[in-house]
């Protein structure tokens, strides 16, 4: 077998079969294909696509080819995985909510990407938590704690690190096919006996209309399905901040916020039904109650709490949160320049907003600044008079707070008429 036969497979409009694409993903982990070849293949998947069939062969072959967990545990073992968004940090009620309730949560997550936030970063912004762990110690946290939220290590999924980095810089990220082999091979590869999706739709998405969400919902689904593993997916709105805050330390300060006693709100609503749809998938009966009391009953709390200090963070968090996270020296309000109701938000600028502000990174070696973001920005139909606020700015010098105040003024519209803002969850999709 060779990889100019199965590129030129995918030239001729043709999918390949399972052997071949076993072969060619297993070449990009081993670096027996050549990023030239690795480069064809993409762009022969990109402009001609794969069939249902062979989708599925390519994400289980892109998940061998490197280290799959198997676990030995007395419940089910889930995940969830979220497209991307902003002001969106689920994952840190959801895993900590779902592993009180009885199931093990062993979630790979990452970084931030364009102008969504990163769960890997946020969690970093709590001093010396370690998203790093060897297998043993991943173990080991999620069989005694319940849960552990860690980066992808070099073994999980080799050839789609390759293949990804190729992607980036040959134009062929936006790939239905390719997208779904992503993300499915990292987190099957974490040995999942259930996996919820998060497919967002909206300003403050990648995927800005509910046809494009749809279709790679249906994707991920019938993908995840066919190698194996229970999945289904709720199509989420992102026309707007899902929490009130975008940056890594004052997400986490909504998500303390919700986990200490404010189960309300956006944030809380959808890890609730997230939470839900896993538990019910796996069998449990009344998976929103149990979710839900898990929250407000303060056991998601503790459990978040001993997973922070397994993972080198204070032992404390929970009970003091605000002495241990980083505060920006410049704070400012952005206020609305006439009054109206807010009608439409631009999630995306907003998004990248807070990577000029250094909360994110506008290139891979950049440094993340944990204190800076936007806090208390308003929802859509909230209803202003002229000089209330619109969100809180923090910011490490005053010329970056006096940009994003342009920009945020920009990004949100104010006009006349109540408004009703979209529904959380759009679809659900099994």
């Amino acid at each position: 077998m060779e990889a100019r036969s199965i590129i030129a497979t995918l030239r001729r409009g043709d999918t390949p079969d399972a052997d071949a694409l076993g072969w060619f993903a297993q070449g990009l982990a081993d670096g027996s294909v050549t990023d030239a070849q690795a480069g064809a293949f993409a762009m022969g998947v990109c402009l001609n696509g794969l069939n249902d069939s062979g989708r599925a062969a390519f994400t289980a072959a892109m998940r061998d080819s490197g280290k799959v967990l198997r676990w030995d545990l007395d419940a089910p073992v889930v995940d969830k995985h979220s497209t991307g968004g902003v002001g969106d940090c689920v994952s840190l009620i959801l895993a900590p909510a779902l592993a009180a309730c009885g199931v093990y949560v062993p979630m790979i997550s990452g970084r931030g990407l364009g102008h969504t936030g990163g769960t890997l970063d946020k969690l970093e912004s709590i001093p010396g938590f370690r998203t790093t762990l060897s297998e043993d110690q991943f173990r080991h946290v999620v069989s005694e704690v319940g849960c552990a939220i860690v980066s992808a290590s070099a073994d999980i999924a080799p050839a789609d690190k390759r293949l990804y980095a190729i992607r980036d810089v040959t134009a062929t990220v936006e790939s239905l096919d390719l997208i779904t082999a992503s993300i499915l091979s990292k987190k099957l590869a974490a040995g999942l006996e259930g996996l919820v999706l998060d497919v967002k739709c909206g300003s403050g998405a990648f995927m800005k209309s509910p046809d494009d969400a749809r279709a790679l919902a249906r994707a991920l689904v019938d993908t995840a399905k066919a190698t194996g593993c229970p999945t289904s997916a709720l199509i989420t709105d992102m026309s707007q901040p899902l929490a009130p805050s975008l940056g890594n330390a004052l997400e986490v300060i909504d998500v303390m916020h919700v986990l200490t006693g404010n189960a309300q709100g956006r944030l809380a609503e959808l890890a609730i039904a997230l939470g839900a749809t896993l538990l019910e998938q796996a069998g449990f009966e009344a998976g929103e109650d149990a979710v839900r009391h898990a929250i407000t009953s303060g056991q998601a709390a503790e459990t978040f709490g001993a997973m922070v200090y397994a993972m080198g963070g204070p032992v404390r968090f929970v009970e003091d949160w605000a002495r241990f996270l980083p505060e920006a020296p410049v704070i400012r309000e952005v206020t609305a320049p006439m009054a109206g109701t807010v009608t439409a938000i631009d999630g995306e600028a907003l998004g990248l907003t807070v990577v000029r502000l250094g909360g994110g990174r506008q290139v891979e070696t950049d440094v993340v600044d944990p204190a800076v973001g936007l806090s208390d920005v308003v929802p859509i139909g909230a209803r202003l008079a002229k000089g209330q606020p619109l969100a809180r700015i923090h910011a490490a010098r005053e010329a970056q707070a006096d940009a994003a105040e342009a920009a945020i003024r920009a990004a949100i519209t104010l006009g006349g008429g109540p408004v009703v803002a979209p529904d959380l969850v759009l679809e659900r999709i099994t």
